[in-house]
């Protein structure tokens, strides 16, 4: 579909990422690594930093337009966005800029986040800042961290559907034995078993240590251009076929209170506006890179996007089906729990790498991929095909 038709269906296109190392702790600060993750980003898809007039970024993020804009040598902007929500966020960036460049209003769009999570403070910890309302109902009971809060909703998940630790453990060894083929990641050189899964220490009952995702310093970036654009560029394009964004009716992130059905949450209704605006459909998928905060997020995120049905998330990681190889590949370069936890947007860049077949767990023949933002929370997802 061609610029201003109308629509986003292939439209525009992936044509560069980048990104920096990821550890524990990173000497440079939150700017410094937004601006090598962009300017990498940009090298890898042949545009020179004047060209971009676009940015994207979501909410948690330190550095702003200004600061990156002046730092890394872009020329006039007529576009930026910061989408809310956290992990949320992350495929949405994309889409806000595959929509202005689809609607004329920009040329070349970068998107980034860069964090420092693992050397920095989590957000939960200042008790100086005044508790948004629907906290108030929740952190002075004791559901303090996203942990506890997915744990509630876990122990939900497994006394309604029979769901195990075994199933759990699935999700977190797929992710740990693609992190073992990429050198990049930071869960590399270290092997993930059953006994060390199941003898590990309680983080928020019934989450285990290897249930939650990498504290990580890192930054990473991808640009965005017309499918015509796309074509000139250095790498093999990777098209936007589709984007959504959810904030259903009655959400209350994480716990999901007051919705008539907790166990459903944003990626039910993302899932319903992104294959109404596809040519694909969940059998079409090679493979997902799905959010992983904490491994119970992808069985419901299974769920949502309709790999399975309801209460069948558990069952469909058995027998290697999220191993390479299997009914879906999950998570390539090993995910948010054991490449690094970036709020997700090195799931947009290993989904590009798929698509081009560049993986270091590549797929074969890979032509289609979702990848989807944070579930618990106001949530994004992206398809990508090749």
């Amino acid at each position: 579909m061609a610029a201003g038709s109308g629509g986003l269906k292939d439209a525009t296109a992936l044509v560069g990422i980048g990104q920096t190392p990821f550890a524990k702790r990173l000497p440079e600060d939150e700017r410094t690594l937004a601006c090598r993750a962009v300017l990498a980003a940009l090298d890898d898809a042949g545009i020179a930093p004047g060209e971009v007039d676009a940015l994207a970024s979501y909410t948690m993020e330190e550095t702003d337009e200004v600061e990156l804009a002046k730092a890394c040598g872009f020329g006039d902007l007529t576009f930026f966005s910061k989408v809310g929500f956290g992990g949320g966020g992350s495929c949405a960036t994309v889409a806000h800029l595959a929509a202005a460049i689809t609607a004329g209003q920009a040329n070349v769009g970068v998107a980034w986040r860069s964090r420092k999570r693992g050397s920095g403070p989590r957000p939960w910890t200042n008790t100086a800042v005044q508790l948004p309302t629907p906290a108030q109902w929740t952190r002075p009971y004791g559901l303090l961290r996203p942990a506890d809060e997915i744990a509630m909703l876990t122990r939900r998940y497994m006394h309604e559907y029979g769901a195990t630790r075994d199933h759990l453990f699935n999700v977190a060894l797929a992710c740990r034995n693609r992190a073992n083929q990429n050198p990049a990641a930071i869960m590399y050189d270290r092997p993930l078993t059953r006994e060390m899964y199941m003898t590990s220490r309680w983080i928020s009952e019934p989450l285990c240590l290897f249930d939650n995702c990498l504290e990580t310093d890192g930054a990473l970036a991808c640009v965005v251009v017309s499918a015509e654009r796309a074509r000139d560029c250095r790498r093999r394009p990777v098209y936007v076929h589709a984007a959504a964004q959810s904030l259903p009716v009655q959400h209350h992130g994480m716990v999901n209170y007051w919705n008539d059905d907790p166990l459903t949450g944003p990626a039910w209704s993302a899932a319903r506006h992104l294959w109404k605006h596809s040519d694909l459909a969940p059998e079409d998928v090679d493979v997902a890179q799905i959010y992983d905060a904490f491994t119970p997020l992808v069985l419901l995120s299974l769920e949502g996007y309709g790999f399975c049905g309801r209460g069948e998330g558990g069952a469909f990681t058995e027998g290697g089906a999220l191993e390479t190889g299997g009914l879906l590949p999950l998570n390539t370069g090993g995910g948010g729990l054991s490449e690094a936890y970036v709020h997700g947007f090195n799931l947009i860049n290993e989904g590009v790498r798929q698509l081009r077949g560049t993986s270091t767990a590549q797929v074969p023949g890979a032509a289609a991929c979702l990848v989807t933002a944070g579930e618990g929370v106001p949530t994004s997802a992206l398809l990508l095909r090749s």
